[in-house]
Order: structure tokens, then C-alpha cells, then sequence
């Protein structure tokens, strides 16, 4: 049965007219994108910040756990601050301050004062990962859903590839501080987005009163629901399986194959664009698949790589191509997994869509934190490693998604269409 927030557009929104729905979702992806930007446009970089700050590497590299832990912290507590004060402030207050916070790191001094930053920084960004998928929410309904997902994540599957690069051009030219000016610049440029083009989907009448303590007990009473938890349990395992390669990919292809830095970026490049192209097709496959079915098939076609990979390292041997291979195919398939199961997962949270969103966020970036150490701790001579963390990870995730359909699977009807063709 097709539900619908109260704040979400009839037939006559703007949001069927394609320019207007153009300028939401792009600055809704730059929202979700700029906390990966400024995750990875500064890896580079980080043997001379360390050498700039007078620390050590640890010192440099502690830098990036902080700004993760921001991110889960962030989401947990304003996916939940979203559905209490409204979605605008939320936004535009995270993107001033995730500026603030970059040009702080600009001008740090000492890594202390860097490393502090990006814990601010990173719960600044989490507003535009979290609020995001609850606007979507709040402003489509359950057959225009699908689509809008696939073509966020299409977008957003260009920014492990995207930033690298722009990170790496920008480093030639000028040191790394200016990295975190171009970060300032950006979250001013978003805050300015949402103010122009972003409206305040959640009306007063829809919110949660009582400030941000009952905000945040919506979290425990939206887990507390099988057909919300099984979706967000997948999503937790598929974010796993994503920090897993993430951690990995980079000694398999350089360490134990040998590629040069910008071959093994064009494998990773191609990669990303098999997950961009998953994205784009669920957009199509949603209007005659329910997002339940599409989760289970693309959660068996993920695992289908990882354990493919992983019999490949005990039988065969170390083998670039069947490698790649494998490993294509289970980021293809991640195109499919992570549209379907915020889809389901945010259609089913509609009662309070920031807490939705805030569960299927930490629990992604909780678990992934966890699995991508487990990689290096078993080693890095061998695909083996990594690809044991994913199969794992992807079994328990499609295990979870099927427990989604039967959670709620048989219950819905398959949408139709999407949002039609640009």
C-alpha cells in the first residue's frame, strides 16, 4: 500500500516539473557526497600534514577516525533533531558549521587542534548524509522512492572516484591546508543550496514535540519495529562489506599485484562506475520488481563475488583478472543493495523519517568502522582476508534481507513507476 508523508507533494508539485526536481537532487548529493570529499580528497596528503604538524603518522591518521566517529555521532543525533525542529535548520545550520570546522582545520596549528576539527567537521556533515534521505522521504511517495534513491546513489557513487582526483590535482598546486578551504567553500556553497532550493518538507504539524529527548527515544521505538530493523541490520552488513574492500582494495591491487598508483586507480574508477550503473538500473528494475525482491537478488549477486573471490584464493591462487572480476560484480551489485534497502527502510520509518534515517546511518558507518581493522589484522600478502570479511558480511546481509521480506515483503505491491523519464 502506497503511504505518503503529510508534508509530500500531490500531482501538482513542483517536483514533477524536471528542472526544479534536478536542483533538489543535485544539492541533496552534494549533501550526501561532501562527507566522503572530505574523507578521501586529503589521503594524499596526509604524510606531509604529519610532516607540517610535527606528528607521526598515527598522529596524521588519527585525524580520519575522528572524523568518522563524528559521522556516527552526527547522524544518531540529528536524524532524530530533524524530526523535532524541521529539516532546514538542520541542514543549513550542519553545513555553516561543517564549514567552520574545515577552516578550522585550514588554519590548524597543531594536530590536536586538526584532529579535534574533524570530529566537529565530521558531525557537522553527517546533517547533509542523514537529513537528506529524510527529505526524499518526506517529499515522494512509495512509488517515486525507488527511482529518486537510484539516482542519489548513482550520484553518490562518484565520489570515491571523484575526490581522490580532485584531492590529488589540488595537491600538485597548492599544499594541503587548501584542501580544507576548498571543504569551507563547499559547505558555504550547500548551505546556500538548501536556503535557494531545499523547502522545509516537515511541517510543525508532522514533528515530534517535546524538544530533542523524545527525538531521540524515536530512535529505540523505530528499532524496536522487525520491518524497520531487518533493513537497517542489512544495510549495517553491507556497509561492512563496502569498508572492507575500502580498507583492502588498495593493497590487493598495488602491494600483492603490483599495479602502478594510477592503474590501480582506473580499476578502482571502473569499479565505482559498475556501482554507478547498479544504482541507475534499480531505478528502471523498481518499476517492475518490488524493492524487497530486488534487495535479496542483488544481496545473492554481492555474495556470489565475495565468496567466488575468497574459493579463488584457496584453490587457484592470486589472479589479477578474476580478481577484478569478482570484486566488479559485488560493487555492481552494491548499486542495486543500498538504493533497495533505503528505500524499503525509509518507506516503512515514515512516522518519524530522521530517526529512520539516523538508524540506517549508524549502524552503516558502526559496523563498517569495525570490519575495516579485521582486514589488516588477518593480513595483507593475500585477496584472502578481505574477501572473508565481505562474504561474511554479505551473508549476514542477505540473510537480513530476507528477513525483510518477510517481515513486511508481502504486504506491498510492486510500484509501477518511478518519477518518469527526464
Amino acid at each position: 500500500m502506497t503511504t505518503r508523508s503529510a508534508a509530500a507533494p500531490d500531482a501538482a508539485s513542483p517536483y514533477t516539473v524536471a528542472p526544479k526536481r534536478l536542483r533538489l537532487l543535485l544539492v541533496l548529493a552534494g549533501l550526501s557526497g561532501v562527507s566522503p570529499l572530505a574523507t578521501d580528497m586529503y589521503v594524499a596528503a596526509l604524510p606531509d600534514l604529519a610532516r607540517s604538524l610535527a606528528t607521526d603518522a598515527s598522529g596524521a591518521q588519527l585525524s580520519l577516525t575522528g572524523f568518522l566517529v563524528g559521522i556516527i555521532a552526527g547522524q544518531l543525533a540529528l536524524g532524530p533533531l530533524s524530526d523535532a525542529v524541521g529539516r532546514r535548520p538542520v541542514l543549513i545550520g550542519g553545513s555553516v558549521v561543517f564549514a567552520g570546522f574545515s577552516l578550522v582545520c585550514a588554519l590548524a596549528p597543531t594536530v590536536a587542534v586538526l584532529n579535534s576539527a574533524r570530529v566537529g567537521q565530521g558531525v557537522a556533515g553527517a546533517a547533509g548524509i542523514v537529513v537528506s534521505r529524510a527529505v526524499v522521504t518526506d517529499l515522494f511517495d512509495d512509488r517515486e522512492l525507488p527511482t529518486v534513491f537510484s539516482r542519489l546513489g548513482a550520484i553518490g557513487a562518484m565520489a570515491p572516484v571523484l575526490a581522490p582526483l580532485a584531492g590529488g590535482a589540488l595537491l600538485l598546486l597548492v599544499p594541503w591546508r587548501y584542501v580544507f578551504a576548498v571543504l569551507a567553500l563547499m559547505g558555504v556553497l550547500l548551505a546556500a543550496g538548501v536556503w535557494r532550493w531545499i523547502p522545509e518538507s516537515h511541517p510543525p504539524d508532522a514533528r515530534l514535540t517535546g524538544g530533542l529527548a523524545p527525538s531521540l527515544r524515536a530512535i529505540g521505538r523505530t528499532a524496536a519495529q522487525s520491518a524497520v530493523l531487518a533493513p537497517v541490520l542489512a544495510l549495517a552488513c553491507g556497509g561492512a562489506a563496502v569498508f572492507a574492500y575500502i580498507a583492502g582494495t588498495t593493497f590487493v591491487f598495488q602491494d600483492i599485484y603490483h599495479l602502478s598508483p594510477a592503474v590501480s586507480s582506473l580499476v578502482y574508477g571502473v569499479n565505482a562506475l559498475g556501482n554507478m550503473f547498479g544504482s541507475l538500473a534499480y531505478g528502471h528494475l523498481s518499476r517492475h520488481r518490488s524493492p524487497e525482491a530486488l534487495l535479496i537478488i542483488s544481496g545473492v549477486l554481492a555474495t556470489t563475488g565475495a565468496v567466488a573471490l575468497l574459493l579463488l584464493q584457496t584453490t587457484m591462487g592470486s589472479n589479477m583478472p578474476l580478481t577484478w572480476l569478482c570484486l566488479l560484480i559485488t560493487i555492481s551489485a552494491f548499486g542495486l543493495f543500498f538504493p533497495a534497502v533505503i528505500t524499503i527502510a525509509q518507506s516503512r520509518g515514515r512516522a518519524a523519517p530522521g530517526a529512520t534515517s539516523a538508524l540506517l546511518g549508524g549502524g552503516q558507518f558502526l559496523l563498517g568502522a569495525a570490519a575495516s581493522p579485521v582486514v589488516g589484522l588477518f593480513g595483507t600478502q593475500s585477496p584472502a582476508p578481505m574477501a572473508a570479511v565481505m562474504a561474511v558480511s554479505l551473508t549476514l546481509g542477505t540473510l537480513a534481507a530476507i528477513a525483510t521480506k518477510r517481515t513486511y515483503g508481502d504486504q506491498r505491491q510492486s510500484p509501477e513507476r518511478g518519477l518518469g523519464e527526464e
